[in-house]
């Protein structure tokens, strides 16, 4: 059964197998904070149609209330442990909010969603006592779909991770540097060769640009994408990435 994948934006995805539809870590937002989305449109209303939601981790570009408040009421929303705890506001939405900790599996119609570690701080910045741990999701199906949220590279990633076809990357950021805890297109190309995924698609990037910093190392905002195919190329050769823009989707096979 083939998988399909749309990049609506930033680490948004509409992961859809089987009938069934997730989302990943929804931003629907014009702009957020200091940031302004600087290229493609705000996503239409159908992107925020699923039948579940996944949420990696609880900084406000993953973990965006106003964008969660978009949803259809009643819809399930699959978020790290301590989660509701560190933003009261989610339980004002009317969610069915499940949280999961790495190991943990959840049933979303035919399918299985796994949590796997992530190396990244996701506790709700920029204060908050309460510490919740990043995670990305496997998607289990026909096929095996890896979101990654937001992660570095970690001694037993692979193990983590498990066998996958699809390994949805993030590859950079939204700023001109990035942090610990997060993958370049060089190190998510390192990500990609170790998890053996035979398709991929970059995400996190080209998206939001923080006011002001237009004509700051514009190629940081540009280039991720196009890199992390050329050093996939050379170290997951095997593996087809698929360079989306935003609102495209791609058909995906169990495999390739």
């Amino acid at each position: 059964m083939p998988v399909e994948v749309t990049w609506w934006g930033h680490a948004t995805c509409t992961i859809e197998e089987s009938g069934v539809r997730l989302l990943t870590d929804p931003l629907f937002a014009r702009r957020l904070a200091h940031l302004r989305r600087r290229r493609g449109a705000v996503p239409p209303p159908e992107a925020a149609v699923a039948d579940a939601v996944l949420v990696s981790h609880l900084h406000a570009d993953h973990l965006h209330v106003p964008s969660l408040a978009r949803l259809a009421p009643g819809t399930r929303l699959i978020a790290p442990a301590g989660a509701a705890r560190a933003v009261p506001g989610l339980r004002r939405l009317g969610l069915r909010i499940t949280e999961v900790r790495a190991g943990d599996t959840v049933e979303v119609g035919v399918l299985r969603v796994r949590a796997v570690p992530a190396r990244h701080d996701g506790r709700r910045l920029p204060m908050g006592p309460h510490r919740t741990a990043a995670l990305g999701y496997v998607v289990e199906g026909g096929a095996r779909t890896y979101f990654a949220g937001d992660t570095g590279l970690f001694e037993g990633m692979a193990q983590a991770v498990g066998p996958v076809d699809v390994a949805l990357l993030p590859v950079g950021g939204w700023g001109p540097r990035l942090g610990l805890g997060h993958l370049d297109a060089g190190r998510a190309a390192q990500a990609l060769a170790s998890l053996g995924a035979l398709s991929a698609v970059p995400v996190h990037y080209g998206t939001y640009w923080p006011i002001g910093m237009d004509g700051v190392r514009p190629h940081e905002f540009h280039a991720p994408g196009e890199e992390f195919v050329r050093q996939a190329a050379l170290l997951a050769p095997k593996a087809a990435v698929h360079l989306l823009g935003h609102g495209e989707s791609v058909r995906l096979e169990a495999g390739r």
